[in-house]
C-alpha cells in the first residue's frame, strides 16, 4: 500500500517536471530563432548595430508571445517519445499565430523601423525547425534503439496503414519478441519504397523468396480490410513457406479502429471461409426493434443466443427468451444480465410444443416480434427420429405461429434452412413443412409471417467445424463423408444480422434467402483446419472418407427450381417467390401427422412428411426406432 501511495504522489510531480523541461527547452529556442533570422537576413554576416539593437529590444515581446502560444496550443500535451504529426501541427499553429501577433505589435511599436520584413518569415521557419527537430530526433533515437533489439525477424504482409501501425507498435514495444525486417504488398506504387526504414520488398506472391532472402522467422498478415478471397490467397502462400504466421482481425472486428500487437491472433478457419463485410441498414433495423417487445424461441441455441445478443444491443422494451434446455437458458440469461444490465429480460423454461405454457407467456408479454429459432437440426440423428423431428420442428412451429396470430403479433420470423429445399432428409422435410405453415398463416392473419432460409453457420453446435477441431486435437483421423461434398457457410453473427434485416423489410408471406456466397468443399475445409493447427494433412493427420450419411446430399440448394429469386435492394438478401400452399390439404395432413405422432408410429410419420414435402426423401425400409430423443 505504501508503495502504491508513493507512486500516486510522485507521478504528477514527475509529469510536471517533464513539461517544465520541455517548456524551458522551447523558450531557449525562441531567441536562437529570432537572432538567427537576422543573421540569415544579412547573409550569415555581421548584423548592423541598429538592426541588432532593435532585435534585442523586441526579443522580450517575441519571448512572451511565443511562450504563451506554446502553452495555449498545447505543445506539452504530447510526449516527445511519441512525437507525431499532431504534435507538428500544434507547433506550426502556435508559431504562425505568435508571428502574426508579433508582426502586428512590432508595426504598432516601431513602424518596422530597422526590422526587415523577411525576418518574420525566417524566424518562423527556424523556430519550427528548432522546436520540431529535437522532438523527432528524440523519438528516432528511442525507436532506433528498439530497432536493434533482439527478436524474431518478421515479415509484414500489407504496407498500408494497418501494416505501418503494426510495425510502429513492434518497434516501440521493448518487450516484443519480434521486429520487422521487410514488408510485402501487391500495390506496385509501394514496392521499392520504405516504411520506417524497412523496404517494401515485393508482392505477396513473392513471400517465399522474400522470406528466404531476409531470413524471416515469422510472418504477420496486416490486411484487415482485405476481401476474404485475398486473405485466403495470402494464407495459402504463407503456408508454402513453412513459417509460423499470425493475422490481424478484419477491420469490422477491430472496434477501436486501431491495430497493434494485442490484436494479433492465429489465423482461424473463419478468416478463410468467412465472407466479405455486408452493409446493413442499421437505422431501419434499430427502428424495427427499439422499444418493442421481442420474443426469441430456442434462445439458448447457437442462432437463438446470438439473436438475443444483437437484439439486446438495439434496446428493445423487453426481451423474452424461450428455451427448453435448462443449462442453455441459464447461460444466456447470465450473459445478457452481465452485458446488458439495463435490459428488461424475462426467461421462460419451456418446450415450444407446450401450448399451455407458450400461450400463457404470450398473453403475459404480447410480443411485437417473434423470432422462432427453436428446432432440431442434426440430420443423421433425425433420420431415425421422425416423430421427434415432427413434434419439434413442425408442431412447435404450428403452436407458436398460431398463437402469434391470436395475440396480434406484428411479425413472426421463422428461421429455416437450405435443407428445406428439395429435402433429402427428415430434418429438411420438417423444416419445409414449417415454412408451409407460415406461408398458410400469412394468408389468413394480419401478422406478417416471414421465413429466412440459409445454410450452415460456422461454429454452431453440432456443425462440422467443432467436430473437425475435436478430431484434430485427438490426433486424427479427420472424417469427411465424400471428397466432393460441398456446403455453404456463414458466420453466426452475420446470419443473425441478415435475419434482423429481413425481419424489418418483410411484408408477410415472403421467403428470404441469404446469399451464402460460394460453396466450400468439406475436404478443403478439413485440409485447411489441419494446416492451421500446425500439422500436415495426409502425413501427420490423416483424412478418412466415410461415405455419405443417411439423408445427406453432395450439394445443398438454397432455393427450389420454381422459386425465382429476386433482389430486395439489400445486399446478400434475396427474395424467393414462394410456391402456393393448399391450406385445406395442409391442415388435414397436419392432423394426420399429429395422430401418427400420438400413436408413436415413426414410420407413418415419415411417410406423411414425405407426402407433404416431397423432394428426394428415401423410402423407409426396415424397422424405425421409436424416437425417444428428448425434444428441444
Amino acid at each position: 500500500m505504501k508503495h502504491i501511495h508513493s507512486r500516486s504522489i510522485t507521478s504528477p510531480f514527475s509529469r510536471l517536471r517533464q513539461r517544465l523541461v520541455a517548456f524551458l527547452h522551447d523558450l531557449a529556442m525562441v531567441p536562437m530563432a529570432w537572432i538567427g533570422a537576422y543573421w540569415l537576413r544579412f547573409n550569415l554576416d555581421s548584423i548592423p548595430d541598429q538592426f541588432l539593437s532593435q532585435a534585442f529590444l523586441l526579443l522580450p515581446l517575441v519571448w512572451v508571445v511565443q511562450g504563451t502560444m506554446f502553452w495555449i496550443f498545447g505543445l506539452y500535451r504530447g510526449i516527445w517519445r511519441f512525437a507525431s504529426i499532431p504534435d507538428m501541427a500544434r507547433i506550426l499553429k502556435s508559431v504562425l499565430t505568435g508571428l502574426a501577433i508579433i508582426a502586428v505589435t512590432s508595426f504598432l511599436l516601431t513602424r518596422l523601423e530597422n526590422v526587415p520584413r523577411s525576418v518574420f518569415v525566417l524566424d518562423g521557419i527556424l523556430l519550427i525547425l528548432l522546436l520540431g527537430g529535437p522532438r523527432i530526433l528524440y523519438r528516432w533515437i528511442k525507436d532506433r534503439h528498439l530497432y536493434l533489439g533482439s527478436g524474431k525477424r518478421t515479415l509484414i504482409v500489407g504496407a498500408g496503414s494497418a501494416g505501418e501501425l503494426l510495425a510502429r507498435d513492434l518497434m516501440r514495444t521493448a518487450s516484443s519478441s519480434c521486429h520487422p525486417v521487410a514488408f510485402v504488398d501487391d500495390d506496385p506504387n509501394k514496392i521499392g519504397k520504405e516504411i520506417h526504414g524497412y523496404p517494401v520488398a515485393g508482392s505477396c506472391s513473392e513471400i517465399p523468396r522474400i522470406a528466404d532472402q531476409f531470413k524471416v522467422e515469422l510472418i504477420l498478415i496486416a490486411l484487415p480490410s482485405a476481401m476474404v478471397g485475398e486473405v485466403r490467397h495470402v494464407v495459402e502462400i504463407c503456408e508454402r513457406t513453412g513459417l509460423p504466421f499470425r493475422i490481424l482481425p478484419r477491420i469490422e472486428d477491430v472496434v477501436s479502429g486501431q491495430v497493434g500487437l494485442k490484436d494479433l491472433r492465429d489465423v482461424r478457419i473463419e478468416d478463410l471461409l468467412g465472407r466479405d463485410p455486408v452493409n446493413l441498414d442499421w437505422q431501419t433495423i434499430t427502428g424495427g426493434i427499439q422499444d418493442k417487445v421481442i420474443l426469441v424461441t430456442g434462445g439458448g441455441g447457437s442462432i437463438g443466443s446470438e439473436l438475443c445478443r444483437q437484439i439486446a444491443r438495439l434496446m428493445p422494451r423487453k426481451l423474452v427468451v424461450l428455451e427448453r434446455s435448462e443449462f442453455n437458458l441459464f447461460a444466456i440469461e447470465r450473459e445478457l444480465r452481465k452485458d446488458f444490465p439495463n435490459l428488461s429480460l424475462d426467461i421462460v423454461l419451456v418446450d415450444v410444443c407446450d401450448s399451455v405454457c407458450v400461450e400463457k407467456t404470450l398473453r403475459r408479454h404480447v410480443p411485437d416480434i417473434i423470432f422462432h429459432a427453436a428446432a432440431y437440426k442434426h440430420v443423421p440423428m433425425l433420420e431415425a427420429q421422425a416423430r421427434a423431428a415432427a413434434m419439434n420442428n413442425i408442431f412447435g412451429t404450428a403452436v407458436i405461429s398460431r398463437l402469434a396470430d391470436k395475440f396480434g403479433c406484428k411479425s413472426f420470423v421463422l428461421i429455416s434452412t437450405d435443407k428445406a429445399v428439395n429435402p433429402a432428409n427428415t430434418m429438411g422435410a420438417t423444416k419445409r413443412v414449417a415454412e408451409m405453415i407460415c406461408q398458410h398463416q400469412s394468408t389468413c392473419s394480419s401478422t406478417k409471417y416471414i421465413t429466412v432460409r440459409f445454410g450452415n453457420v460456422m461454429g454452431s453446435s453440432g456443425s462440422v467445424i467443432p467436430l473437425f477441431q475435436d478430431q484434430i486435437a485427438r490426433g486424427g483421423p479427420v472424417t469427411v463423408t465424400h471428397p466432393d461434398v460441398t456446403r455453404y457457410f456463414m458466420t453466426i453473427p452475420e446470419a443473425c444480422q441478415l435475419i434482423l434485416q429481413a425481419s424489418v423489410i418483410g411484408r408477410g408471406g415472403e421467403i428470404f434467402v441469404l446469399d451464402m456466397g460460394d460453396p466450400v468443399r468439406i475436404a478443403y475445409l478439413a485440409e485447411q483446419m489441419i494446416r492451421l493447427s500446425g500439422k500436415i494433412p495426409g502425413e501427420e493427420i490423416e483424412i478418412v472418407y466415410t461415405g455419405l450419411r443417411p439423408g445427406e446430399k453432395l450439394e445443398e440448394e438454397l432455393f427450389h427450381a420454381s422459386e425465382n429469386l429476386a433482389k430486395t435492394g439489400y445486399s446478400k438478401i434475396l427474395l424467393a417467390s414462394s410456391r402456393p400452399v393448399n391450406g385445406e390439404l395442409l391442415e388435414k395432413m397436419l392432423a394426420t401427422i399429429e395422430q401418427a405422432c400420438a400413436d408413436g408410429d415413426d414410420k407413418r410419420v415419415h411417410e406423411l412428411i414425405t407426402e407433404l414435402a416431397p423432394g428426394h426423401l428415401p423410402a423407409v425400409t426396415g424397422n424405425v426406432s421409436d424416437g425417444t430423443l428428448a425434444m428441444r
